[in-house]
């Protein structure tokens, strides 16, 4: 358990607190680039770590994020004309740029520069793999991109999802595989499963044993059980600062995928998943699933990819399937976590916990964030991965390993992104979900 101080550093995110100074140190993936089709189109609203900020496209195709308020009296931006390289307030005509310099300030005299005194609260921007990035850091130059190897591929898709719950209780679903063999395949039995295939040891196992290490990028954990007779099946995935998760989907070697867990604020948070190549419908045991169905979009502060089945519909539980088919009687594996993690209320209270040794990830993680955040606040010290992208380029998966291998060298190759390894089979997966 936590105690109540740590898990409120742990938690809020917003300006001025520790874990949002540590937040504000990186690039934050904020929206997609097609939420702004066009140049000069409308605003979007983008509520981004506890801040309202407009996203906007200028004549040049450049994105610009600003407060919504405008400088001179608090007007609204979002009802602003965007137009020739800058937001206009209709209110009295003040038109900002993607840097927040008053570029035209119609109202008053010719001769006046005022327009020179003021600036609108703005964050740089940049886009990368269909998505547009947000600095909201301290630094007058900003640091690099992460070297995140699913958002530099021209194949890669994206999903998004809104999640109504804290960032934390999210990302620990992804960074807990043990979950995987009951809320997502309680009611397969180990027989459904073929001979010799990684989803037949995890049935045959559902308490695997973990290894946990400290990494240059955040945690590395492998959560192994036997597989044939001198062998253990792992599944290693990975934490990376400050808030990715890259779950042993698929083959340690061929799989390339991660995902973000962005948070609007402390009880809202959105789930962006970029991967190489199609993510399509999949059968996990005996239940075909697919892409999670959204609502449309809508220009409230969270009107942005909220799932069609959500908690004021009890996620469309299904109780007979729950009976036959489906462990939950919930229909994607995407919302039996949500249903999980946001059941657990906006801000789970972790005083009220008890852990056990399956738990190992996620205490070494919040660990990790925690002991980060209050070395910014008490000394400076720049948190891991910010002045050093390439620790991100890295994978998760599972493998199958000689039982006296050491699982961190053994698998060094492996783990490295932008390595093609043609030898690998995805035949041997068998049926275990991507999650």
């Amino acid at each position: 358990m936590l105690s109540r101080e740590d898990n409120e550093l742990l938690c809020r995110i917003g300006p001025g607190t520790p874990m949002g100074n540590l937040m504000r140190q990186y690039w934050v993936p904020a929206g997609l680039s097609s939420e702004l089709p066009e140049p000069d189109g409308p605003p979007l609203r983008v509520r981004l770590l506890g801040e309202n900020l407009l996203a906007f496209r200028v004549s040049s195709g450049a994105v610009g994020l600003i407060r919504e308020n405008c400088p001179h009296r608090g007007a609204n931006l979002f009802y602003g004309r965007n137009g020739g390289e800058g937001l206009r307030c209709v209110y009295h005509g003040w038109k900002f740029d993607v840097a927040g310099r008053c570029v035209d300030m119609p109202n008053e005299p010719e001769e006046s520069n005022f327009k020179q005194k003021v600036r609108a609260v703005t964050y740089p921007c940049v886009e990368r793999g269909g998505l547009f990035w947000a600095y909201l850091g301290p630094r007058e130059t900003t640091p690099p991109l992460p070297e995140l190897e699913p958002t530099m591929l021209a194949d890669s898709t994206i999903q998004v999802y809104q999640r109504e719950c804290n960032w934390v209780q999210a990302l620990e679903g992804d960074i807990d595989t043990c979950h995987t063999v009951y809320l997502h395949l309680g009611s397969v039995t180990p027989e459904e499963a073929p001979p010799g295939t990684w989803a037949r040891y995890a049935l045959n196992d559902r308490a695997p044993r973990y290894q946990v290490a400290d990494m240059d990028f955040g945690v590395m954990y492998g959560a192994y059980r036997p597989a044939e007779a001198d062998s253990d099946y792992w599944r290693i995935a990975n934490f990376l600062f400050p808030f990715y998760a890259m779950t042993p989907t698929g083959v340690l070697g061929l799989e390339v995928r991660v995902r973000a867990w962005v948070p609007m604020d402390d009880e809202h948070t959105l789930a962006i998943t970029i991967g190489r190549g199609a993510q399509g419908t999949r059968k996990a045991g005996r239940q075909v699933v697919g892409p999670t169905e959204t609502l449309p979009n809508t220009s409230d502060w969270y009107g942005r990819f909220r799932c069609v089945a959500n908690a004021c519909n009890d996620y469309l539980i299904d109780r007979k399937a729950q009976q036959t088919v489906s462990y939950t009687g919930i229909s994607s594996i995407f919302l039996q976590d949500q249903a999980v993690t946001e059941s657990m209320g906006p801000i789970y209270d972790r005083t009220n916990e008890r852990l056990g040794s399956s738990d190992a990830m996620v205490i070494r993680t919040r660990k990790r964030l925690i002991d980060a955040a209050r070395a910014l606040r008490d000394s400076g010290k720049v948190p891991p991965g910010v002045d050093d992208p390439s620790v991100y380029a890295v994978r998760s998966g599972g493998v199958v390993l000689p039982r006296d291998a050491d699982w961190i060298e053994a698998t060094r190759e492996l783990r490295r992104a932008w390595v093609e390894h043609p030898e690998l089979s995805r035949a041997v997966l068998g049926g275990l979900p991507a999650v």
